[in-house]
């Protein structure tokens, strides 16, 4: 039988690195897909591969595939879309991504559903009484000329609410973003974030490049956006990730955001609502 969580809360099971399943109401979102066993290699582009540390919380063959209404792809790389997704995952399964993202993966993969979004461009699905607006948010990889070297990322906004339209429950994806002076708009349009899902991990490349906020980065974030609560992912899963998760739990509590962090382990699940606290799934 399908679960449901509760009205105007969603469930997240944190599968591992940037991958989540959320349900809120009869809706269920994959985000990042990345489903790579311990030792097997990501593919970053540029002849650069990172061997994954850990076990995803879930096989592909464990989703469950007739419920998924999307996948959120925040850029198409080998540690958030991966070989086994791109096999074990319906061709004919929505994916809301980047321009970049939705061309390769229409014309090389054959996922033929895959939206590209431009920054600040939104689509809206709907399950039954239950909607979701997914906005595509400023994001960057890499700053400067070195931008050229690894593909566009977004960070998404996940509004859910009812086919009214009332929105009950906001959520941040930051995607694989650095802080850049970008992300202030988002504080100034989304005031209102009630999880912030960070990806941190301070990924950093051959030669000294960092490319994923690292702990002081995370909480530089949280100091500019204040949403209610914050689940770090992407911390600890592969061999270029240089900042770990104690990193991250050290400054943002030296700031003063410790009652913000949601604790959540790959496989376990917590569920969100609006105005009362994170607390684990049943």
């Amino acid at each position: 039988m399908r679960y449901t969580p509760p009205e105007g809360t969603a469930e997240i099971q944190f599968i591992g690195n940037a991958t989540l399943l959320i349900r809120y109401g009869r809706l269920t979102l994959l985000t990042d897909p990345n489903f790579l066993h311990r030792g097997q290699r990501a593919h970053l582009g540029h002849g650069l591969t990172s061997r994954r540390l850990t076990e995803p919380a879930l096989d592909v063959t464990e989703l469950p595939h007739a419920d998924l209404d999307a996948v959120v792809l925040s850029h198409l790389h080998g540690d958030h879309f991966d070989r086994v997704a791109r096999r074990g995952l319906d061709k004919g399964l929505p994916i809301v991504t980047t321009p970049h993202a939705s061309r390769v993966l229409q014309g090389l993969f054959g996922f033929h559903r895959a939206t590209g979004l431009r920054t600040w461009q939104s689509q809206t699905l709907l399950r039954g009484d239950s909607l979701v607006r997914i906005t595509s948010l400023p994001g960057r990889h890499v700053l400067g000329p070195a931008r050229v070297l690894l593909p566009p990322v977004m960070g998404s906004l996940l509004e859910f609410g009812d086919r009214s339209g009332e929105i009950r429950l906001v959520l941040y994806l930051t995607g694989d973003t650095l802080m850049y002076d970008g992300l202030r708009e988002i504080a100034i349009r989304c005031p209102e974030i009630h999880l912030a899902v960070l990806h941190l991990g301070g990924t950093t490349l051959p030669g000294g490049l960092m490319v994923t906020m690292d702990g002081r980065q995370g909480a530089d974030l949280l100091d500019l956006l204040r949403p209610r609560r914050a689940l770090p992912v992407h911390y600890d899963d592969y061999s270029v990730f240089r900042s770990p998760l104690e990193d991250f739990l050290a400054e943002a509590g030296r700031r003063g955001h410790g009652k913000r962090l949601v604790e959540c382990d790959p496989g376990e699940r917590v569920t969100i609502g609006a105005g009362t606290p994170a607390r684990p799934a049943p």
